[in-house]
């Protein structure tokens, strides 16, 4: 595809120039769509991994953390607790100077007399003038008219908004209708906020209430209805923290206005509703840039860190399902093993896991190619003779040919026996647990059944154990059965191989680390050609014995035995003394197993 697509390009660029396009004008436009190309090839990937499960749960799962914690910050942020406080610290500074302020200029002059000249007309014979009923000589009432001018000097630069309570808790001046001094009643309080509102203002509203009590509004009579009012009507200055049905933080703080040591009224000031909430909104959105931030910077790193996950899992799970489709054609799995991670244990894993598979699968194939030929033989021959049988024409060819399919039908017999066995062996070690088997007791007990019985050999066996003590233990871990299979196996065939009179002898020794057992005998031992076959299935070589006595699946057992332990097993020949010519003899045939020891 890359040599056909070349040309084809060039082949156009050349067209271009033909045309009259500058060839600087064609490298630009292919330089002007490089970036558009890595593009597309960029959202080609994140749209892949968009689209990936494992890759929305990290994202999700990082996110979400973050998430947590920025609003775990917006609602217990120290910033918001320390500005009140200072608000409020600054607050009381305040309301103290102005309540110095209003008991200095506010109240009546004590030492002035003030005479109305309509009520001393009024006056009988015997009565005096004792000045104006209204006030008594210590009282001195707050006069809203000189207050006003003084509180409007020093409430305006601080937007903050200040009522003044007589001493009865009535209001007597708000900052907020500094242009009717006298007394009059406040407006109603503000409606309240729509529906759409109240949703827009209810995260607001979460955020910032958390314990708060909530403010509102009083009539001009209900001054005492304010707690620090009242306290301060009483004496004392006190603050209070109040957030408003709208969400906006409202701090207030209360002090008494003395002159003489009496109380002549209070003074409130609290904040604007969106005074603290504007310098929190903007510490908040602080907070939120930084979030906004670290969240475009942490999917980056979730996309990266999945794509580093979720790519290879995918591939590895493509592989498998290709696998799965196609047994017959070797599928080669990803190699990630360089990964010093579970991606790269798991490709491992894949790869060592198909090999394994391909392996059974052509063992199988085999196995049953080789059953096929092995069962072939002998039903050709049972078939040829009893096609026979009914053309013999005496009783001695008819007693040959039953003689033949007595002996094939054996034969099948013990192919099948056989072939079960070896069919059922990996299952059966699959299946079952390793144990810790006592070589030393296993093989005394094998030894003494194979003299007791000798398998129609007159050929004894003997046992020796090498080691230092004769405590010392000779354990594997394996199963018993099987491990006594192979041992049985390997002395019916070295006494079958071995002259009568003669003995075999089993050596059992530790060698390292591995327990080693030796089966030697007194026979013409093995062929150079053989000694790597006789453990293939269904060879045999036994000349001394008729055609078909031996299936040639009792080594082929063994080896796969000893090979599912783990362990090794070989044969070769024991050297002899040197004959007459000075050429080397055999003395015998010996098996070698070697098991790793416990």
């Amino acid at each position: 595809m890359l040599d056909r697509t070349q040309p084809d390009s060039d082949q156009s660029a050349g067209d271009l120039a033909s045309n009259g396009v500058p060839e600087h004008v064609i490298d630009e436009k292919q330089q002007g769509w490089r970036p558009l190309n890595w593009l597309k090839r960029a959202g080609q990937f994140f749209f892949a991994l968009s689209f990936s499960s494992l890759t929305r749960r990290i994202v999700s799962l990082n996110l979400a953390g973050l998430v947590a914690l920025v609003a775990s910050i917006l609602y217990l942020s120290q910033f918001r607790a320390g500005l009140i406080d200072a608000r409020a610290q600054s607050l009381l500074v305040q309301a103290e100077i102005i309540a110095g302020a209003i008991a200095a200029s506010a109240t009546v002059q004590t030492n002035a007399i003030t005479i109305d000249p309509d009520r001393l007309l009024d006056l009988k014979p015997g009565e005096t003038y004792g000045g104006s009923d209204e006030y008594s000589p210590l009282d001195f009432p707050i006069n809203p008219e000189r207050v006003a001018p003084v509180l409007r000097t020093l409430i305006s630069p601080t937007k903050t908004r200040a009522r003044i309570y007589d001493p009865n808790g009535s209001l007597l001046l708000d900052s907020r209708n500094l242009e009717n001094v006298l007394r009059f009643d406040l407006p109603p309080p503000a409606e309240k906020p729509g529906f759409v509102e109240r949703g827009l203002v209810a995260v607001r509203t979460w955020l910032n209430r958390g314990d708060l009590p909530l403010y509102r509004e009083l009539g001009p009579e209900n001054g005492n209805g304010y707690a620090e009012v009242g306290d301060a009507l009483q004496g004392q200055k006190r603050s209070m923290v109040r957030v408003n049905v709208r969400g906006e933080v409202i701090v207030s703080v209360a002090v008494p206005v003395l002159r003489s040591r009496a109380i002549h009224g209070a003074l409130m000031l609290s904040t604007q509703g969106d005074d603290i909430d504007q310098m929190v909104t903007a510490e908040r959105l602080a907070i939120l840039k930084v979030g906004g931030v670290a969240a475009a910077v942490m999917i980056m790193l979730s996309l990266l860190l999945a794509s580093t996950i979720a790519g290879p899992v995918r591939r590895l799970a493509d592989s498998a399902e290709r696998v799965r489709r196609r047994i017959k054609a070797r599928i080669e799995i990803p190699d990630f093993t360089r990964r010093r991670d579970e991606i790269g244990h798991l490709s491992g894993a894949l790869r060592d896991m198909t090999s394994a598979l391909y392996s059974r699968i052509e063992a199988i194939e085999m196995f049953a190619a080789d059953v096929a030929h092995e069962l072939k033989n002998p039903l050709t021959s049972l078939r040829s003779a009893v096609e026979t049988l009914p053309l013999a024409r005496n009783e001695t060819s008819r007693a040959r040919l039953l003689e033949v399919i007595e002996h094939d039908v054996k034969r099948l017999d013990r192919l099948i026996s056989d072939i079960s066995d070896a069919s059922r062996l990996d299952a059966e070690l699959q299946r079952q647990d390793a144990i810790p088997v006592d070589l030393r007791r296993l093989l005394t007990t094998l030894v003494s059944v194979a003299n007791e019985t000798k398998l129609g050999h007159d050929v004894a066996v003997e046992t020796r154990f090498e080691g230092r003590s004769p405590t010392d233990s000779f354990a594997v871990s394996g199963h018993d059965s099987r491990l006594g299979q192979v041992v049985s196996n390997l002395l019916s065939n070295a006494q079958s191989f071995s002259e009568a009179g003669s003995k075999v002898r089993l050596t059992c020794r530790r060698v390292r680390g591995e327990i080693e057992i030796v089966v030697d005998d007194d026979g013409p031992g093995i062929r150079d050609d053989a000694l790597e076959r006789i453990f293939e299935r269904f060879y045999t070589d036994r000349p001394h014995q008729g055609f078909g006595q031996n299936s040639g699946l009792g080594l082929s057992i063994s080896k796969q035995i000893i090979d599912a332990h783990g362990g090794r097993i070989w044969a070769e020949n024991r050297p002899g003394p040197l004959d007459a010519d000075g050429a080397p003899t055999v003395a015998g045939a010996r098996f070698v197993v070697r098991l790793p020891a416990l």
